[in-house]
């Protein structure tokens, strides 16, 4: 039987943790999605045709959310995690009644639940800039926190690895930093040359924003099927590795 009053205490917690630092958490990643569409999409965007029948501005507004989402939740899971391990407050999770698989759930919910308000947050701000689009609500959902979950995962696998904090920023730095700007948020592949459109299709950011793009403005230059397959792919075999670290106790049991 699923440990409900649990996973709303974890959710609970995380969501006044995010309000406690509310510029950190809310305040920071809106203002620089704000700069992004403003010099992206106001500035840059004014200079550039109207993209697959809509203005460049909502071109780009995907893949700046996609950014802040990533961001968002692969933060909350990996430095919620790692300060519990910190301050041994990791034991209290270990002796609470909670199975392998309701702690996966409350991590990555609790990190899924902010990703969802900084989401709803940058929204605001794009509909301010009239750069908000929702062709397919369902998708746009269904690809906003999948997206989330995995790099919620990705986090929480640092989280167990860092013995520092900037261990902590190893994977966001040099690997999903570069990965994203290399996704196509701001560029269409069809203006690249035929070898740097190979190099964008085998990168799995790509896929992230394509979907979410899709499920904005109808647009996609993506195999949607390949897209999909990586998402579920990626959650199943993150999920499987997470639940399994905490199942032998991998730097967590001392």
């Amino acid at each position: 039987m699923m440990n409900w009053i649990g996973l709303y205490t974890m959710l609970r917690r995380e969501v006044q943790r995010t309000l406690r630092v509310v510029i950190q958490t809310l305040v920071a990643p809106a203002i620089s999605a704000a700069l992004y569409i403003f010099i992206f999409g106001s500035v840059i965007g004014t200079r550039i045709d109207d993209f697959a029948g809509v203005p460049y501005i909502s071109f780009v507004f995907p893949g700046v959310l996609m950014l802040s989402i990533i961001n968002s939740s692969f933060a909350s899971a990996s430095s919620a995690l790692y300060f519990m391990r910190f301050t041994k407050g990791i034991e209290e999770i270990l002796i609470a009644p909670f199975s392998y698989i309701e702690m996966l759930i409350g991590f990555v919910g609790s990190a899924v639940t902010r990703a969802m308000m900084v989401s709803f947050l940058i929204l605001g701000v794009g509909v301010l800039f009239g750069a908000v689009t929702l062709t397919h609500p369902f998708w746009f959902i269904f690809y906003i926190a999948s997206i989330a979950s995995i790099f919620a995962m990705l986090g929480i696998l640092v989280a167990l690895w860092a013995e520092s904090f900037e261990q902590l920023q190893v994977l966001n730095t040099f690997i999903i930093t570069p990965l994203t700007y290399l996704g196509g948020i701001f560029y269409s592949i069809t203006f690249l040359p035929s070898t740097a459109v190979l190099l964008t299709k085998v990168n799995p950011f790509f896929y992230f924003a394509d979907g979410v793009r899709s499920s904005m403005i109808g647009y996609s230059e993506a195999n949607s099927t390949i897209g999909l397959v990586m998402i579920i792919s990626l959650i199943v075999l993150l999920g499987v590795l997470v639940t399994h670290l905490f199942r032998i106790g991998w730097k967590i049991r001392t």
